[in-house]
């Protein structure tokens, strides 16, 4: 009698078929490379039949693996479903969420999701990193990752919050006193500008749409910054125009510190996405937080 696999090597099958890799399987995992490499042979010897074309650059399903991994993919999504409906018995969820956002993102969620979420679950720890460039959260070991829609990767589940966004032009009313404020983002060239840098290092042009008319302006200015909210706090102190997620903004626009600029050129966009590996089980933590992100978002 030929002994049955173990749940750790049908998952380490579908990873890699997932992945075509057995390093981005291992990631996912948190394995060893070696160690699904063995898994796998272990299994193939046990069942007497390839699963895996393997070669020193790729690696591939075998017809019989294809057909076996398509049967697979739903026993482990219904064992996942099974495992998060007892995860749901549980009368509190406790443990620690691992979650990775941009500054901004992350500044958004201290005003009153994090408090929110650390009130109605104070047995759960929240490590929230901010990080500026994207991360591979899986392979980095987070719950979750929020960004704009855009960078979501296609394999992941996004649970979109908050509305839409868009990026705003503003300045102070004493950096306006005195001058005209730009009508088109042309004029931004007579204008001193609060400039910033992507995550790869260069300056971040300013893009602007209307009517189907997209603009892309290399803005001016002698300050040179690297974070949202220093960006709006340069405009609040006259230092030149910002150009700031509106949403980081909207306190100092509502109180009328802060001017709006060139509105109809800043159109919106998708919002903000919640994003978290589809062929997972979900950790009640996340479903908590998930919970508290689309009822106060």
């Amino acid at each position: 009698m030929k002994m049955q696999p173990s749940i750790t090597e049908l998952r380490a099958l579908a990873a890699v078929a997932r992945h075509r890799s057995f390093r981005k399987a291992a990631d996912e995992l948190e394995l060893a490379p070696s160690t699904v490499s063995h898994l796998l042979t272990g299994f193939e010897a046990r069942i007497g039949a390839r699963l895996l074309n393997r070669t020193t650059r790729s690696v591939a399903l075998t017809p019989v693996g294809e057909r076996l991994v398509d049967r697979l993919n739903s026993i482990l999504m219904d064992l996942d479903g099974a495992l998060a409906d007892v995860d749901a018995a549980r009368e509190q969820p406790v443990g620690v969420l691992r979650i990775t956002a941009s500054d901004t993102v992350a500044m958004l969620l201290m005003r009153s999701i994090v408090p929110t979420f650390l009130a109605s679950y104070p047995q759960i720890t929240l490590d929230l990193v901010a990080e500026a460039s994207f991360v591979d959260i899986v392979a980095e070991g987070y719950d979750a990752g929020i960004r704009l829609g855009e960078a979501v990767p296609r394999d992941m589940i996004a649970v979109r919050f908050g509305g839409p966004s868009r990026m705003l032009a503003v300045a102070s009313p004493a950096y306006l006193r005195g001058r005209n404020p730009p009508v088109t983002p042309y004029e931004l060239a007579a204008h001193c500008c609060v400039r910033s840098r992507t995550p790869a290092g260069r300056p971040y042009r300013w893009e602007f749409e209307r009517y189907g008319e997209a603009v892309a302006v290399d803005v001016s200015g002698p300050l040179m910054l690297n974070r949202t909210e220093l960006m709006v706090e340069a405009a609040l102190k006259g230092l030149g125009i910002s150009f700031v997620p509106a949403r980081i903004a909207e306190p100092s626009l509502r109180e009328g510190a802060l001017i709006p600029l060139l509105e109809e050129w800043c159109p919106e966009y998708p919002g903000l996405f919640l994003f978290y590996p589809g062929h997972r089980h979900v950790p009640l933590v996340l479903r908590a937080f998930i919970d508290i992100l689309k009822a106060h978002a």
